[in-house]
């Protein structure tokens, strides 16, 4: 299929004028696994590359963005959370030591001598003095947005906000505060779960049961994300709506993404039932692989502190798993839709993906018309 079909044959081509993009695909910001080159080729490729800045320092955000402009013309989404840091109490915090001792001392580490690590931050005013600075052409954020006075800043300098809904509560919440475009997450995606006004992880929805009735609900282009990985997620979400998709696990086995080897190969031999929604981690429901965690002590928990405190506690046992070369303890995000992964270059696949998907669309519509 020519190339300049791929930019010509969308059926809905509002997400491409919003965002100044050739295909309607969207890298998910994946804080720890994406990087600049894994941004830069799909923006290569005529999509959206995204940079999770949850874990960069005000620095390391600049760096990055001026990292990807070197001879790239191409827009940049930059995505932040928006959180709340609300500390736990010493009686919070004990409980969920006593929860995690048996695993440390399985393996061998002591509970009593853990350092603070860096907490992943919400967006505030410094990030978004930063934003202001290097001037992203978009910006989404994660678990709702920030305060109304940040968000007018960025649509003062012409940026495109974008956020995520679970719901359709949540997207309606969101139009009506300002975005330009909004992301739905059905519950088939890996990483944690863009929850804000939600609370029962057991009531959120499938995307093809969700996506619908959100496209009904606002007037905003829709962004679908959550189990697709290949051109027929893709023209499944166009039939329901959707403007755009989000992909994330089907990135994560390019070579341009940070995932070591163990995690690579445990995406590699998923199966459909691979994968759970736990807070064991971070104490925020998110997607992830199944391993001897979260089978030993069920994937979710009570005794889980809240968000970000409880990786806190966590970071150690990852980091003696993955030392010992085992996937035990081992925080390994990925979707519903891991297996369907292709370990190409990223470039090539988002190429592909588009290729593929219009390849199928044209096929439909030429059944439709009983050609």
């Amino acid at each position: 299929m020519p190339e300049n079909i791929l930019m010509q044959d969308w059926p809905d081509r509002r997400l491409l004028q919003l965002l100044n993009i050739e295909l309607p695909i969207i890298q998910a910001p994946m804080a720890g696994s994406d990087t600049v080159a894994l941004a830069r080729a799909v923006a290569s490729a005529g999509g959206l590359g995204s940079l999770a800045c949850a874990l960069l320092s005000p620095d390391a955000v600049r760096e990055s963005v001026r990292t990807f402009r070197v001879q790239n013309a191409r827009p940049i989404n930059l995505n932040f959370f928006c959180h709340r840091m609300e500390t736990p109490d010493e009686a919070a915090m004990q409980k969920w030591k006593e929860f995690l001792r048996p695993h440390y001392q399985q393996c061998g580490l002591d509970i009593e001598k853990v350092p603070a690590p860096r907490l992943r931050l919400p967006f505030d005013a410094e990030y978004c003095a930063v934003v202001e600075e290097v001037m992203p052409e978009i910006v989404s954020f994660h678990f709702g947005l920030p305060e109304p006075a940040l968000v007018e800043r960025l649509k003062q300098r012409g940026i495109i906000i974008l956020s995520t809904a679970t719901s359709v509560a949540e997207a309606r919440w969101l139009e009506e505060r300002g975005c330009d475009a909004i992301i739905v997450q059905g519950i088939e995606a890996g990483g944690h779960r863009g929850m804000f006004l939600e609370t029962d992880i057991a009531t959120q929805a499938g995307l093809f049961a969700l996506l619908p009735q959100v496209v009904d609900a606002v007037s905003v282009p829709v962004i679908a994300a959550g189990g697709i990985a290949d051109g027929r997620g893709v023209v499944a979400a166009f039939a329901l709506g959707a403007a755009g998709f989000q992909l994330g696990t089907a990135y994560l086995l390019c070579p341009e993404a940070s995932v070591s080897p163990l995690h690579r190969q445990a995406i590699q031999q998923m199966t459909d039932n691979g994968t759970a929604l736990t807070n064991l981690f971070s104490g925020r429901p998110a997607r992830g692989i199944v391993n001897h965690y979260l089978r030993a002590s069920g994937p979710m928990s009570e005794a889980a502190p809240a968000f970000p405190f409880a990786a806190t506690f966590v970071a150690p046992l990852r980091a003696a798993s993955e030392k010992a070369g085992s996937v035990d303890y081992m925080q390994m995000w990925a979707g519903q839709a891991g297996p369907l992964a292709k370990a190409i270059g990223a470039e090539e696949f988002t190429r592909q993906l588009a290729a593929d998907a219009l390849r199928c669309w044209s096929d439909l519509s030429r059944q439709s018309r009983g050609s």
